[in-house]
């Protein structure tokens, strides 16, 4: 992702990148850190809310176009054994998950963005990847507070439990309390932080050599096909995880499993190993495809908001 500090993200992406050593023969000499040290004074504040603002309008377009994608995902890995998978209702449950996913994106981006360049400025070069992990998995862990309720109301409309989201949450806290919202919390964020951390990593770094290889910036389209490789690849190693999430979060007062160890051993000894990788397809298709869609929005909106910026000082 670009920098916001920059006079505009494209140059900043091209500082941290050491694309600009490279396009320019003047600096070959200097390394990426020293290009972010070197650029506009970090300006925290500036940073976050345009981090907020590109996070929140990627995070519901995403949404909004693949959500049937991730209901069929969720009533894949919510089956047991043979069971039949329903068509219907695909987008039952989207508007209150939108109303979930626009804070959500917006505080993982607003976390991600300044963390990332803090770190970047702090570590040397051959630790940009550490820097990107990190600020990944804090960008995550940040916004879990509201990503794990609304994933919980959602999974639960999706395999049709309830009918709205307003009564999703009403009879999730009258029948299992408050720390209802909060199911499956612990193997959310063992699928989520490796799964945030690795896919911003992997999209950072391949933005890096792409723009090293190609001398100039990325264009929108090369970003959303490195955003959907970035996704596909994240996503296929991480499903055996967002399996056992699914059935953590969905199995309701009904506590069949009692936690992430006993949820793993339950589903490999009454359905196999091959269960954990259930809805692995879906799963590939809604995050490659998805992962397109945000970061091309993501930047796109980044440029938008850097651009202003700039024009009006």
């Amino acid at each position: 992702m670009d920098s916001f500090d920059a006079e505009s993200s494209t140059k900043a992406s091209a500082k941290r990148g050491g694309a600009d050593r490279d396009l320019g023969g003047d600096h070959k000499g200097k390394s990426l850190q020293v290009g972010v040290r070197e650029g506009r004074p970090f300006d925290f504040w500036r940073i976050v809310c345009e981090g907020v603002v590109a996070g929140g309008t990627a995070g519901v377009v995403v949404e909004a176009a693949l959500y049937p994608i991730d209901t069929i995902k969720t009533r894949l890995q919510a089956a047991r054994g043979g069971g039949k998978i329903v068509l219907k209702g695909l987008y039952s449950g989207l508007a209150g998950n939108l109303a979930g996913v626009l804070p959500a994106s917006a505080i993982f981006v607003g976390v991600y963005e300044p963390t990332k360049q803090k770190l970047l400025r702090a570590f040397p070069e051959n630790l940009s990847a550490l820097a990107h992990l990190t600020a990944g998995a804090l960008g995550g862990l940040a916004s879990s507070i509201v990503r794990v309720p609304t994933e919980v109301v959602k999974q639960r409309m999706q395999t049709r439990e309830f009918a709205s989201a307003p009564s999703a949450v009403r009879l999730i806290i009258a029948r299992e309390g408050f720390k209802g919202l909060y199911a499956g919390y612990g193997s959310f964020l063992l699928r989520d932080l490796p799964f945030d951390a690795v896919q911003f990593c992997i999209y950072e770094q391949l933005r890096i050599g792409y723009r090293l290889v190609a001398r100039r910036e990325l264009k929108d389209h090369e970003n959303a096909m490195i955003g959907a490789f970035a996704g596909a690849i994240t996503g296929a190693i991480t499903t055996p995880l967002d399996v056992i999430k699914t059935r953590l979060m969905v199995q309701g007062a009904t506590k069949q499993y009692r936690g992430i160890s006993h949820c793993v051993k339950n589903i490999v000894q009454e359905e196999g190993p091959a269960t954990l990788m259930k809805g692995m397809g879906p799963r590939v298709l809604w995050i490659g495809i998805g992962g397109s869609i945000f970061f091309g929005t993501l930047e796109r909106t980044k440029k938008i908001l850097a651009d202003r910026h700039s024009e009006s000082q």
